[in-house]
């Protein structure tokens, strides 16, 4: 195999991309992302309003929540082993390929979860099905957010590429706003006997058609141009092994591709990931706390409408269309840091005083206590982790590194998380551990944002980790 880096003057520049090529790009990660939040968010509020009634019915409500949000959390450990196998794939053969599978994957298990018999109908064979689709789901979904935000983050010009990487937040926040929406009409409109029997399967079944648009979108898009044109993919599009970078590193014909390549290889792993990992605890677990549990504790233990909530996240998935590029493009003027120090304290600072007024039960207290804690703690968060960590990483293992850190991250935090705050609050029959749980995931990651170098504006070719 040849090593060859392409250049302006051997007739064929790759790393060209048009407007059109970055419209596509920008669609494609916002869509599939949005997919992947759309299935996770349909999953996690039927698994706190529904599941444990229709695959847990012969438990109390409260052992129920427990075992549905475990169903919730076995997914995160599915997302580690595909972020290991799709993530290294994405950083060999490039990220096109690689988002055309994952997307897949994650469409044809949701849409399953749609067709699933009760744990009426077939006992305990349903749970043990609804964990297998939500094993797969997980399995794709362990790259899909991680490719869609380094191909995006590597398609994007320098000084917009916060608020251009941000569109893959909005596709977080699209894909919530749809799945709350449809769970909304549902519970406005349906019956309970009809929720229960069939209403539930609604809007998995509707998420198919969301899966046909999205892989037709992938088929046209082209590769990330800095893939292309990274100093250790050669002539067939496909990066070198490690003994290939080896032999290339030695190879005396191409002095700069020698020191580039030399950098890479000798260059110690593990600070940049730390810091990805703690940025990406603080979002994560707070998203796990907000968007997940707190559904599930309105109505389990406050005894609230189900529909209080739904509606709450509903229109603070709304507010967040304004949150999340606003949050990148004030990133793109003043850094990537300050952004984050701001937020972190504020979200720590209101934690306890949001969770109280939430606590009274009140519609109009929940609401806004929500929209806050939902778009500071975890839209705006979010919106920083797209660029932040793609630009921490070297273009050499990005995908594997970003992907390992937001599914390490999901297990440590997002899956263990509403498990951990359901077990605490049905010990002490109070609030206050989640608001304990908001401020701590605030603070790793605003420790995390301190040590972190300034990565704004770094050139993503670079093969080498910022840290």
């Amino acid at each position: 195999m040849t090593h060859h880096k392409p250049t302006a003057t051997d007739g064929r520049d790759k790393a060209t991309r048009t407007t059109s090529d970055l419209k596509r790009a920008a669609v494609s990660g916002w869509l599939g992302t949005a997919m992947e939040f759309m299935d996770f968010q349909l999953y996690s509020l039927a698994a706190a309003i529904v599941f444990n009634e229709i695959f847990f019915p012969e438990v109390s409500p409260a052992i129920g929540l427990i075992a549905a949000m475990g169903t919730y959390g076995v997914g995160y450990v599915a997302r580690l082993v595909g972020a290991v196998y799709f993530g290294r794939m994405g950083d060999r053969i490039g990220r096109k390929k690689v988002l055309f599978i994952t997307i897949a994957l994650m469409g044809a298990s949701t849409t399953l979860i749609g067709v699933l018999p009760t744990y009426a109908q077939i006992g305990i064979a349903a749970p043990a099905l609804l964990v297998l689709l939500r094993l797969v789901q997980g399995f794709g979904a362990g790259a899909e957010i991680a490719g869609a935000t380094t191909m995006l983050a590597e398609y994007a010009p320098v000084k917009r590429r916060g608020v251009i990487a941000s569109l893959v937040s909005l596709g977080t926040n699209t894909g919530t706003l749809a799945a709350t929406g449809l769970w909304a009409f549902l519970l406005l409109v349906l019956s309970e006997d009809q929720l229960l029997s069939w209403g539930w399967r609604l809007p998995f079944l509707l998420s198919f058609f969301l899966m046909i648009l999205a892989v037709w979108i992938r088929r046209n898009l082209k590769e990330s141009p800095v893939f292309e044109n990274r100093a250790d993919v050669d002539d067939d599009g496909v990066a070198l092994s490690r003994d290939e970078l080896v032999a290339a590193a030695k190879d005396d014909s191409d002095p700069q591709d020698k020191g580039v390549l030399s950098a890479a290889l000798h260059q110690r792993k593990g600070k940049a990931f730390f810091i990805a990992l703690g940025l990406r605890f603080g979002q994560a677990g707070n998203s796990g706390l907000i968007q997940t549990f707190l559904v599930g504790f309105l109505a389990t233990t406050l005894l609230l409408d189900r529909s209080i909530a739904t509606n709450a996240l509903l229109i603070s998935s709304a507010v967040g269309f304004a949150t999340v590029p606003l949050v990148g493009l004030i990133s793109d003027r003043v850094g990537r840091r300050p952004v984050y120090m701001v937020l972190t304290v504020v979200s720590g600072i209101l934690a306890f005083p949001l969770m109280h007024l939430i606590a009274q039960g009140s519609t109009l207290g929940v609401t806004i206590s929500m929209i806050l804690l939902h778009n500071l703690a975890v839209l705006g968060l979010f919106s920083l982790e797209s660029v932040t960590m793609a630009e921490l990483f070297g273009a050499r293992t990005r995908f594997t590194q970003l992907a390992l850190a937001k599914e390490i991250g999901g297990i440590l935090a997002t899956a263990i998380g509403p498990l951990l705050a359901a077990t605490l609050t049905a010990a002490t029959g109070s609030w206050w551990p989640i608001a304990a749980m908001l401020v701590a995931y605030s603070s790793i990651t605003l420790i995390s944002a301190i040590v972190s170098p300034e990565v704004q504006g770094r050139d993503l070719v670079r093969l080498e980790d910022a840290a």
